[in-house]
């Protein structure tokens, strides 16, 4: 009999451990998707996305084509393309232990449908864009952010979340 109850007296441990361990790890995924974000210093260069409550700094002038420019830059915010301040990439995921709210800024950016807003403030200038189209494409598909009319703005991850399968494109116009 007390053999017995020592199992159970284990096996609940074990449980209880078990439980622990995963909200630790998986606690910063849930409070990006649950809790609105905190209220933050204002940064100079920001971007805003209410629908998936994405807020992060924007990090100008990043190389997009050298990993060792822009993984450092990911991991403070939201990158701005060196040569191109209408393309803006960032994370959608990182491992769970070192997941912040700045560094997987891109975590739901999939959820964004046609007339969501994104804004972009900098300095004093504040300007609002509407979703029109989004795309997953290839990561060797970057035709799509060679060219961008000066009125719009890309916004791409990794897709699907955790992987670095395909990129998720999210275009966006200034609105009037």
């Amino acid at each position: 009999m007390k053999n017995l109850k020592t199992r159970h007296l284990l096996g609940n441990i074990l449980i209880l451990a078990s439980l622990l361990i995963l909200s630790f790890t998986y606690y910063p995924m849930i409070k990006l998707y649950f809790l609105p974000p905190p209220k933050v210093q204002n940064y100079s260069y920001s971007i805003v996305i209410p629908k998936i409550n994405a807020y992060a700094p924007i990090i100008p002038n990043v190389n997009p084509w050298q990993k060792s420019e822009y993984l450092p830059a990911l991991s403070k915010g939201v990158a701005q393309a060196k040569d191109n301040s209408s393309f803006f990439f960032a994370h959608s995921s990182d491992l769970p232990w070192k997941i912040t709210r700045y560094n997987t800024a891109f975590l739901r950016l999939g959820e964004l449908q046609k007339g969501d807003r994104i804004i972009i403030a900098k300095g004093d200038l504040t300007q609002q864009y509407q979703v029109i189209n989004k795309k997953e494409v290839w990561p060797w598909e970057v035709q799509y952010v060679k060219k961008i009319d000066p009125n719009q703005i890309i916004l791409m991850t990794c897709t699907p979340v955790g992987t670095s399968l395909k990129r998720l494109l999210v275009f966006a116009l200034l609105s009037p």
